[in-house]
């Protein structure tokens, strides 16, 4: 079952991919759509994003049975105040964040009774960002985490079939262990690619031209990551403390464990322990999570 009407609230990456792939799956949704800034507006227009591109917020969700909110973690409170009371007796909001318990806490009060909100996380993307950068099969073989938290059934299934409509494979999860998962598989990854840019950057012994001109696979898919959305990174980190705290402190126990091999020359233990990490890596390539294509799958859009 399609939403007769879909609102989509922020009109980047994940927004984007999610009307193209609603077009490739057949769906014949009215698509609404707004950002806040109108020079996103007018390229979404110039691109043909969604049927309508409104100037408000508040005419976007009018009358929609799906408001997707595709907004940075950190805005999805002050957006939920603005369109809740324009939404439809009976609608469902969900949103798109990597966060969950913070985005819960700063939403769910805002939402009248009668209004299904069910958070969900669709784990894909890319390094780029904006309307332009969309394509319907982002989520292609991707998980789709749903977090229901107390939602109603019917809102809660209608939402993953949805989602597996756009190419995804769904999964319920509890709020507290979603941010724990994401924050070992996203979040500090992406806290540790910011760190090794910045730590290059910081050796004036290596010139900025030997660093991009030597980049090899490792390093140059440290800066693919770290040129994630800084915003949208910068709300995921200060929303999701706790768990990426953690995290953080196993893996300076990991990192100190290795650096102590290393200074003592102690091989096995080096040797256990990449073959210990190269057979998760051919773990995600089994559950086709990635390719071990030499271009690593990351080198084309479509529609």
């Amino acid at each position: 079952m399609t939403y007769p009407r879909v609102a989509l609230i922020g009109l980047g990456l994940i927004a984007s991919s999610m009307f193209w792939a609603m077009r490739r799956a057949g769906m014949d949704s009215h698509v609404t759509g707004y950002a806040r800034s109108a020079s996103t507006r007018d390229t979404a227009r110039r691109i043909g994003l969604c049927d309508t591109i409104c100037d408000s917020a508040e005419a976007a969700v009018r009358d929609a049975d799906l408001v997707v909110l595709a907004v940075p973690v950190g805005a999805m409170g002050a957006i939920a105040a603005t369109i809740a009371p324009h939404l439809k007796p009976g609608c469902t909001v969900t949103d798109v964040g990597s966060v969950k318990a913070s985005v819960i806490e700063a939403v769910a009060p805002h939402l009248p009774n009668g209004v299904n909100f069910v958070p969900a996380h669709p784990m894909a993307g890319t390094e780029h960002s904006g309307p332009e950068s969309g394509f319907a099969s982002l989520f292609d073989n991707r998980w789709c985490l749903i977090v229901p938290e107390g939602a109603p059934e019917q809102a809660t299934a209608q939402l993953e079939s949805y989602w597996q409509a756009l190419g995804a494979s769904t999964e319920r999860m509890e709020v507290a262990h979603h941010d724990l998962v994401c924050a070992v598989v996203s979040h500090v990854p992406h806290l540790i690619a910011y760190t090794m840019v910045g730590v290059a950057d910081d050796l004036r012994r290596v010139s900025d031209q030997e660093v991009i001109k030597f980049s090899a696979a490792g390093f140059r898919d440290f800066t693919r990551i770290a040129a994630s959305d800084p915003t949208m990174w910068r709300d995921v980190f200060l929303t999701n403390k706790d768990a990426a705290l953690e995290i953080l402190g196993r893996f300076t126990e990991e990192l100190f464990a290795l650096q102590r091999a290393i200074r003592t020359g102690d091989g096995d233990t080096l040797f256990d322990y990449f073959t210990h990490t190269r057979s998760i890596r051919r773990g995600i390539l089994r559950a086709g999570q990635d390719t071990d294509a030499p271009d690593f799958g990351r080198i084309r859009k479509d529609g």
